[in-house]
């Protein structure tokens, strides 16, 4: 059995910036999950990876929102072309954490003006930042900061990929 990849390309493209809004949401819905219920609170740069998703989010609704009103396959392509861009620089910021995290390069989490600080705690109680260079989990070896890079990598070349498919027809982008 032979898959053609281009054309399934071409009928996920009009869907992408829905999957792309549904998995920032999920991102950031299990990086808040596993701060309220598993104590993992973020240190600076998991904030700042957080940011990305957040953009993500709001990239996604007004592109829904415009495709909505002008439903051009080009404006399909651009809101691909950003996605792309959103995602490709949580995946820098990720690997930059991850590098940070395995002392390969040195980062002042005072610099973000958090760490050391006190936050509050899921019940409001004051706690102490997580430092950047000191991973609280850990699968496989690999960091959340690590997972995150992966995540947005993909996320970057699929938004990439489905920019460049020809839409196969631009309602289901309305539906």
């Amino acid at each position: 059995m032979r898959v053609d990849l281009s054309s399934a390309l071409r009928g996920i493209a009009p869907r992408w910036p829905w999957i792309a809004l549904g998995a920032s949401l999920a991102i950031l819905a299990g990086a808040h999950g596993l701060e309220r219920f598993g104590g993992l609170y973020p240190c600076p740069l998991c904030l700042r990876q957080r940011e990305i998703y957040w953009g993500a989010i709001a990239l996604s609704v007004v592109g829904l929102f415009a495709l909505r009103f002008a439903s051009r396959p080009q404006l399909l392509k651009t809101l691909n072309v950003f996605l792309g861009l959103v995602f490709l620089t949580g995946g820098l910021i990720a690997f930059y954490h991850v590098a940070v995290e395995q002392g390969w390069l040195l980062a002042q989490c005072e610099a973000y003006g958090v760490s050391g600080d006190l936050m509050l705690g899921v019940d409001s109680s004051p706690i102490a930042a997580p430092r950047c260079d000191a991973p609280s989990w850990r699968l496989f070896g690999i960091s959340m900061a690590g997972y995150n890079a992966l995540a947005s990598l993909v996320l970057a070349g699929l938004s990439f990929s489905f920019a460049l498919a020809r839409p196969a027809r631009m309602e289901l982008t309305l539906g």
